[in-house]
């Protein structure tokens, strides 16, 4: 062999055996080691450009002080946390639930509980795209909108064409996007907007410090949130395309109320953070006083909770598994893509075994195929411990939504894999009341074409490379 050779494997070796220590040190769970580890010990050299772009994890770094520390200290310069703007209300919580609510207050000042908000649980796209225009027609202050889909399609032009009259009356119009998952989409139609006086933001900035953007390359702004003159917003699953308006099932909220000002606070937060700028000082973009309008459910109380990759705890993650910790009767849960982290599928486990009835509702058909894939790769660990999984067929459902007991609900953006719960920048609102968590129990159960899967009949029908295609499809799951 010759010198150059035995150079070359000296340095394969000592590359792998360093990026595999740097792994095992790090704080995360076992299947994402494993995962890198066997990629870094066959192919060292390409892994370690992968891994610096997909596979670091910040929440144990400085990488939240760096980027939200300014943010925080203008709000508390600006706008007193302490004050009615931004004050928790625990006492509308049932006693049960108050360590929930807590817990989420412990991982961010702004995730706190609001009571007094009217909503209404939209299932249709027919019926957001009818109340989110005629809202922003009403616009006489400013809108901030920030998706992690905006189509250049019927949709998108719509609301593009209105974005841009609001801006053409003196309306302060802002746009907050994540521009890697929107790559296929031409910068034109963004400049359009630009040139007729938006402001429009990427979440993947240039400008950014170099760790923020290699880090936005993989950890990007999955929030789905609209704030109206900061009376009216809007947060759930849907996105801004002729999929979410006209084709798919989804789950939606609009919030008249102090949650409004919850949700303002993310948008402002991404915004700053992305390199956006605002035209007044923070008063100006809240709410002291609300005067909400008749809507299906009032009075209601909610707690907004945000996630980032660089966030201390992940806190719509330690909530899923406190809900099914803590459930005594049932917990179902729709989601599009179903790959938990470790902690989540045994969190769903152990509720089943011990008697809750679990359901989850799956699409029959994904919009992404090797997605679905990965939804299959957990079918009969979740059947054998007692889990009901239910197929949807007909239109793909990309709702986010889980209810339990008669009394809590979540409408969301994060599905139910590491992605949403562990790299994204995500928003969930948690609902306190047995009303809303009646209405979001009858949906579940009304939804069209969702059948229980007999895990018997559908192992005997699988291939050998669906069943390949399932497994490796669980492996990356931990890894990207």
């Amino acid at each position: 062999m010759s010198l150059l050779a035995v150079i070359l494997v000296a340095l394969h070796a000592i590359i792998g055996i360093a990026a595999v220590v740097w792994i095992l040190l790090g704080d995360c769970d076992s299947g994402w080691k494993v995962a890198w580890t066997v990629l870094f010990f066959v192919i060292p050299e390409i892994t370690i450009i992968v891994y610096i772009l997909l596979g670091l994890r910040y929440r144990k770094g400085r990488m939240f002080k760096r980027l939200h520390g300014p943010v925080q200290e203008l709000f508390e310069k600006e706008l007193d946390l302490d004050s009615s703007v931004l004050e928790p209300d625990f006492s509308t919580v049932a006693d049960e639930y108050k360590p929930l609510a807590k817990l989420f207050c412990t991982c961010s000042n702004t995730n706190i509980v609001t009571s007094g908000n009217n909503l209404e649980i939209i299932t249709s796209g027919e019926r957001k795209r009818e109340l989110l225009l005629e809202d922003l027609r009403n616009a006489r202050k400013y809108i901030h909108i920030e998706y992690f889909r905006f189509g250049a399609d019927k949709t998108g032009l719509e609301v593009r064409e209105i974005l841009e009259q609001k801006a053409a009356e003196g309306v302060e119009v802002r746009v907050l996007f994540p521009n890697i998952s929107n790559r296929w989409q031409k910068w034109s139609f963004f400049q359009h907007m630009i040139d007729r006086g938006v402001e429009v933001n990427r979440f993947t900035n240039f400008k950014l410090n170099w760790r923020v953007f290699i880090m936005r390359i993989n950890c990007q702004d999955h929030r789905k949130i609209v704030v109206v003159d900061g009376k009216v917003a809007y947060t759930g699953g849907m996105n801004l395309n002729d999929n979410y308006f006209y084709r798919w099932r989804d789950t939606h909220l609009r919030i008249e109320g102090p949650s409004v000002n919850i949700l303002e606070a993310a948008f402002i937060d991404n915004l700053l953070t992305s390199r956006g700028t605002l035209t007044h000082r923070l008063p100006y973009y809240f709410t002291t006083h609300f005067e909400p309008s008749p809507a299906p459910f009032e009075g209601k109380s909610l707690q907004v909770v945000t996630d980032a990759a660089e966030y201390p705890f992940t806190a719509a993650q330690l909530g899923y598994e406190w809900v099914l910790a803590n459930a005594k009767r049932y917990v179902y849960l729709q989601t599009p893509y179903f790959m938990p982290p470790e902690p989540v599928l045994d969190a769903l486990k152990n509720a089943a075994l011990r008697g809750v009835d679990v359901r989850i509702m799956l699409p029959e058909k994904v919009d992404t195929p090797l997605m679905g894939l990965g939804n299959q790769s957990y079918y009969e660990e979740c059947a054998a411990a007692g889990i009901k999984i239910y197929i949807r067929g007909g239109n793909f459902i990309h709702s986010k939504t889980m209810v339990a007991d008669d009394y809590i609900s979540v409408v969301g953006a994060s599905n139910l894999d590491t992605r949403s719960f562990q790299l994204n920048s995500e928003v969930n609102t948690f609902i306190y009341d047995r009303e809303a968590a009646v209405c979001c129990r009858e949906i579940f159960l009304r939804d069209s074409n969702s059948t229980l899967l007999d895990v018997d009949e559908w192992k005997a029908s699988r291939s050998f490379w669906n069943r390949l295609g399932s497994a490796f499809m669980r492996v990356l799951s931990f890894s990207l």
